[in-house]
């Protein structure tokens, strides 16, 4: 199947039951569309929905999105679920052909083995079967094959058909509950079973349901790093999810299965795909007349007859905090409405969230890779809190948020660069949201320091650096700062303590390189925010740290190279410095050297002046394949490269960044599964083209500057929620060839800067481009 994805690479052509369905009802002419009301429309939540390695060329694979329905940044995302091992986290991966339920919660374009994919449900007929199985039939079970040319996507909905059981599925949501609608054929015994002891990355340790009367069903699911998860447990993630739930269809004749596992059986990802773990659950014995049960792998079904046609109904509430929590959820948003409403008003949410960002003056397949990119950016950071108010802190215990919504998902590493910079200008709350949610993190947790990859108050220790710092520091200029701000410094000076190079002025672990760039950029970035509050010590202390970078240069080879502790440098490698994970993580050194975006004179310094930094840039980007998958250069499909184009206008060389953003914009970015050449990583690879394809992006968050680029777009308007004013970029005799920008004006005045400053957005700026097929090389050279 890897084959066929290759053949869907560009555009819409082939990708059946994709939602490009859309375009093909609307005018080709964007001007005939009220985009403010309807931009949901162009949102196709396939686009990246591929965990395929092959088709990659990587470890990594591609999007790792999934194709179900949610809603703006909610807790809940009902979709299907094709695969339960391996390194797929969102569950899903479009080239396979059987689904095995579809589950409430999942994860967004990440790697690591994934978590969540909780209450999976699948809608059967026929004899109970008590295992999903395999899809290359090795083992037997629930799982369907479905219909690639009927499957369907859009924001806040999902369709598809269950050709086994000739099943029509539909799913909506709410930002607490889902919904899943089934039209049934004439079956004497149909069937909704619930496989509660499902989970991406491994299993549940424990579950438990009550049925409370004849249409409602109470319970939790209990989730430790024990049996996998996040890292496939290495990410210590544990949570309970609790869920209330109600069947249109009376609970009559229903039951329990429960599979004998031993004590002492693994129970991680790998060994519950097992063949031996699998017939076990095969093997479940099945219970009839009790109300409640509980155990270590258990399911639950109701079985009924159906007519032709016959629509049945489930709607569930979760919650991460209690029982209480889960049904009042229900209770305020989802109880009595029906799947039409829940569809119309999950769609009107969407609407709302994205007419933040509207774009003019293009085809309407670039409306979707735009709009489908801003929908991907509006996943994660989650809410975690409940409708109340409360949620579960870093100690366990329930609390109720202050002043903000608890969020969960801060996947630092990669977001910091692109996705919260992002929402600083059309989202500052959801930011505010979340430094508060790591303060409280830090504070109730006892650990007082910030997490640099956080998932449901794990503090998981996924990759490296001090993220937090750099999304501190910036929200904090751009005056986002509603939060305890001399605790924030406290946890920062901790961060920086305790993830640091500063000992013996560099890293001395494997990850060498990596480690002491980012460390000194995070302390660049604390050192502006302590010189903010008027923490002159600290700040001199950190931008001493931030200094460090230089203490890695070899210059004998005239580029950074990991160190041991005793001086000396690490062996080079036959490759040099194209050799991946050579004192780097997911990169070589030629990447990752580039990352001193706080400090660009000193590197420059240390290369050896702007002519041989251009000359080893210029050389980066000519040996960087057109197709922009995984590579040795610039590597788009991972973050430690994405501020890289940008490096041009800071060199004198403004034109360079305008073809090269371009470049990156139309050959890493499609309307199809395969739109997205590495993982979506929370919301950061589609923010990257958010902010790119409008024709801005910051270098070094934390000192407010947005280099301009070259906008895809005619026109491109801004909500400022902060100064509630729009910013505007309009872009004059724009085209495919007309890529550089000839002269640019601001506020009707001429502009000669090829960046922007964070105030002049904040002030409802308009920026005009007037663009041409040739470089002005003379346009963008005022520093």
């Amino acid at each position: 199947m890897d084959s066929f994805l290759k053949n869907i690479r560009l555009g819409c052509k082939n990708l059946s039951g994709l939602l490009c369905v859309v375009a093909l009802t609307l005018s080709s002419c964007d001007n005939h569309v009220d985009e403010k009301d309807n931009l949901s429309i162009y949102v196709n939540p396939f686009i990246g929905a591929s965990t395929s390695i092959s088709a990659a060329g990587t470890y990594h694979g591609l999007g790792k999105t999934f194709p179900g329905a949610t809603t703006p940044y909610g807790m809940v995302q009902v979709s299907p679920n094709t695969i339960s091992g391996g390194d797929n986290g969102s569950g899903y991966s479009y080239e396979h052909n059987t689904i095995e339920g579809f589950a409430l919660t999942q994860m967004s374009g990440v790697g690591w083995f994934g978590e969540l994919g909780n209450f999976l449900v699948m809608p059967t007929t026929g004899v109970l079967q008590t295992v999903a199985g395999k899809e290359d039939g090795s083992i037997k079970g629930f799982r369907s094959s479905y219909s690639k040319e009927f499957e369907k996507a859009e924001a806040g909905y999902y369709y598809t058909e269950l050709t086994d059981y000739r099943i029509k599925v539909e799913t909506s949501a709410t930002p607490h509950c889902g919904i899943m609608k089934f039209t049934y054929p004439q079956n004497k015994q149909s069937r909704i079973q619930i496989d509660l002891a499902r989970r991406v990355g491994g299993a549940s340790r424990f579950q438990y349901l009550e049925v409370l009367d004849e249409h409602h069903i109470a319970g939790y699911i209990e989730c430790t790093p024990e049996e996998g998860g996040w890292g496939n447990g290495e990410g210590n993630v544990s949570y309970m999810l609790y869920f209330y739930g109600e069947f249109s269809k009376p609970l009559e004749k229903y039951g329990f299965w429960s599979a004998d596992i031993p004590n002492g059986w693994v129970r991680k990802r790998d060994e519950v795909q097992s063949l031996k773990y699998l017939q076990r659950v095969a093997q479940a014995k099945i219970f009839h007349g009790k109300k409640q049960f509980s155990g270590k792998h258990i399911g639950f079904f109701s079985d009924f007859e159906t007519y032709g046609s016959e629509e049945v109904t489930l709607k569930v509430g979760i919650s991460f905090v209690d029982l209480e929590g889960a049904r009042n959820n229900f209770e305020k948003e989802i109880e009595g409405i029906d799947f039409q409403t829940v569809r119309k008003r999950a769609a009107e949410l969407w609407d709302k969230a994205l007419a933040k960002i509207r774009i003019k003056g293009v085809s309407e397949n670039e409306k979707t890779i735009f709009y489908t990119s801003l929908y991907h950016t509006m996943i994660d950071p989650r809410i975690f809190t409940d409708v109340d108010g409360r949620y579960v802190g870093g100690d366990g215990k329930i609390h109720r948020a202050d002043g903000f919504t608890k969020r969960t998902v801060f996947s630092g590493w990669d977001v910091f660069r692109s996705q919260m910079p992002l929402q600083t200008i059309i989202n500052p709350k959801l930011v505010n949201d979340e430094l508060n949610s790591l303060i409280t993190l830090a504070e109730e947790s006892g650990r007082e320091y910030f997490e640099r990859w956080e998932l449901l108050n794990a503090y998981s220790g996924c990759m490296l650096g001090n993220p937090a710092l750099s999304v501190l520091a910036d929200a904090y200029r751009k005056g986002i700062r509603n939060y305890d701000t001399d605790k924030a410094m406290r946890y920062a000076m901790n961060s920086s303590n305790k993830f640091t190079s500063w000992k013996i002025g560099y890293d001395t672990t494997a990850l060498s390189i990596s480690n002491t760039l980012e460390y000194a950029y995070a302390d660049w970035c604390a050192a502006q925010y302590a010189k903010d509050l008027g923490y002159n010590i600290e700040a001199d202390t950190l931008l001493n740290r931030s200094q460090m970078y230089r203490n890695i240069f070899d210059h004998s080879k005239k580029w950074f190279r990991p160190r041991k502790a005793n001086g000396d440098w690490v062996s080079w490698p036959k490759d040099g410095m194209l050799h991946e994970f050579y004192g780097c993580m997911e990169c070589n050194p030629l990447q990752q050297g580039w990352f001193v975006p706080h400090d660009l004179p000193g590197l420059i310094e240390l290369v050896g002046g702007k002519e041989n930094i251009l000359k080893k840039l210029e050389d980066f980007f000519s040996k960087t394949p057109k197709d922009l998958l995984w590579n040795s250069f610039y590597n788009h499909a991972n973050e430690p490269v994405h501020h890289v184009p940008f490096l041009f206008n800071r060199l004198g060389k403004p034109w360079l960044t305008q073809y090269w953003a371009r470049f990156i914009c139309n050959n890493a970015y499609f309307n199809s599964v395969e739109g997205l050449v590495g993982n979506e990583d929370a919301g950061q690879m589609s923010a990257w083209y958010v902010l790119a394809s409008s024709g801005l992006y910051p270098i070094c968050p934390g000192d407010n500057r947005y280099e301009i680029s070259s906008p895809i777009f005619s026109e491109i308007l801004f909500e400022v929620p902060a100064t509630n004013k729009i910013f505007t970029i309009k872009v004059h005799n724009n085209s495919v060839e007309n890529m550089y920008i000839q002269s640019a004006k601001l506020n009707g005045m001429n502009y000669n800067k090829c960046y922007l400053m964070h105030e002049d957005i904040l002030n409802g700026s308009t920026l005009e481009l007037f663009m041409g097929d040739k470089p002005n090389k003379k346009w963008g050279l005022i520093p």
